[in-house]
Formats: C-alpha cells, sequence, structure tokens
C-alpha cells in the first residue's frame, strides 16, 4: 500500500497511517516532507518505507515495528524507542535514540550531537545504535546502557569521529569508535581501551556485518582498522558534586 505525503499536515498525515495500518502490514511513504511523529508506537509486525525526509521524533516510542528511511533523518528520531528497528539511508540530526530502551537503529552516515543521550539497557532488552559516518558532541551523553557503535566512513573532510564532551555522564553500557579516538574528546570517568574481550569482538561482528548489508559496505574494509572501546569508569561518575567525599 502506497500514501503520498506530499505537504498533508502532520496530524492527517499520521491518522491515515494508523488508519491504513489497522489493514495492511506494510506501508510505503512517498514524498514525505518534514512531517512529525511518523511511525510513533508502531508495533511488531508493521513496516514502513519512507521516501524523502520525516520531521522530528520519527519512531518515537517504536514498539517493534520497522522503519526504512530512504533520505535524511531530523531531531530524536527513535526518540524512547522501546523495540524494533529503524533503518536510515543518510545523515540524522541531533539526540538520536534518545532514551531508547530496546531495539535497533543503523544510520548510513552523519548523526548530530547527543546520539545515545539517556540509552539504557534491562537483562534482555539490549538498545544497539549505529552510525556509519561521524558523530557531533555529547555522544552517549548519560548513557546507562546498550551499544553505541561510530564507524567514521565517508569522511572526506577528515572531520574527528566524535565530538567534544563524548560521554558525559556515561554510567553504564558501551561505546565502539573505529580508529583513533581524540582523547580530548572524551570525558574524564571514561576508561578508553582498544582491548576487547570475547562478547565484545562477537557483538561487534554481528552489529558490523548488519551494517554492510543494509547499506553495502565492506565488513573487511570497516575491520581494517581496529576498534576502540569506552566504557564508564564509575557507575556513578556525578557522585562527588552531590555526597562528601
Amino acid at each position: 500500500m502506497t500514501l503520498t505525503a506530499g505537504k498533508e499536515n502532520f496530524q492527517a498525515l499520521n491518522a491515515s497511517i494508523r488508519e491504513l495500518l489497522l489493514k495492511h502490514d506494510t506501508l510505503e511513504l512517498d514524498d514525505v516532507n518534514g512531517q512529525r511523529y511518523i511511525g510513533a508506537a508502531l508495533p511488531a509486525g508493521k513496516t514502513i518505507l519512507l521516501h524523502g525526509t520525516p520531521g522530528n521524533d520519527m519512531g518515537a516510542y517504536l514498539n517493534g515495528g520497522s522503519i526504512e528511511v530512504f533520505g535524511n533523518g531530523q531531531e530524536a528520531t527513535g526518540n524512547t524507542m522501546g523495540g524494533g528497528k529503524i533503518i536510515v539511508h543518510g545523515h540524522v540530526g541531533d539526540t538520536l535514540g534518545y532514551a531508547m530502551r530496546d531495539g535497533e537503529i543503523f544510520v548510513e552516515k552523519r548523526a548530530g550531537c547527543r546520539a545515545g543521550i539517556h540509552m539504557k539497557e534491562f537483562e534482555a532488552m539490549q538498545p544497539v545504535v549505529v552510525i556509519g559516518g561521524v558523530a557531533g558532541a555529547f555522544l552517549g551523553e548519560y548513557m546507562a546502557g546498550g551499544t553505541l557503535v561510530v564507524l567514521g566512513l565517508d569522511n572526506p573532510e577528515h572531520l574527528p569521529i566524535i565530538g567534544a564532551h563524548c560521554a558525559t555522564g556515561m554510567h553504564g553500557g558501551r561505546i565502539f569508535i573505529r580508529g583513533k579516538v581524540p582523547a580530548e574528546n572524551v570525558s574524564e570517568h571514561i576508561t578508553v581501551t582498544t582491548e576487547l574481550d570475547d562478547k565484545d569482538r562477537a557483538d561487534l561482528e554481528r552489529i558490523v556485518k548488519q551494517y554492510c548489508t543494509l547499506f553495502s559496505a565492506s565488513p573487511e574494509a570497516v575491520f581494517s582498522e581496529a576498534f576502540t572501546k569506552l566504557i564508564p569508569t564509575t557507575s556513578r561518575p556525578y557522585a562527588n558534586l552531590y555526597t562528601p567525599n
């Protein structure tokens, strides 16, 4: 089933999407022009294929469904998503995967600031965000769980692979950066290491292979550079700000 978004108001468009998905498992959206909240709370078994540029909060509260974007995303893609998959064949704006609790997000190219902020995990709920290009400042800010991967591909300007203040307030989860990490861009209370354990290597191999399959990249080329792992040194990075030593 195909629906043309055009200049339709976002509320009317989302009402049409919900109505059509009651009858169909897959919906193709053409000519999307910045409409917000597309695919919000999309349940398992439902898929949206989106052509154009969705607005803020695409896939917010995603609940097991799948969204694939053939274009760029804007801010808060995957906001507080609780499961499912988002695939973006392009760039995204700020706060990618904000407070994400489960599911997977794969971005072919760059992400703005604060990707993975407040990500968390619980038992089998292990969210994953993969950024194929470079990431802006405050990557993984206040991160409490899950896995962030930044590959640094397609970077002709030779920008730093991560922006300033990476992992500020991080107290859980893992961040994997392909290649060298600018030490001045990583916050204190973070352990930076190139030593990966068996689980790290197995997870990275699985995640990178998924990325390469989705975006026709070469796993061999990706793994031609070693990965650096960032993990929190302490689970209470701000303890001394609020309690005596």
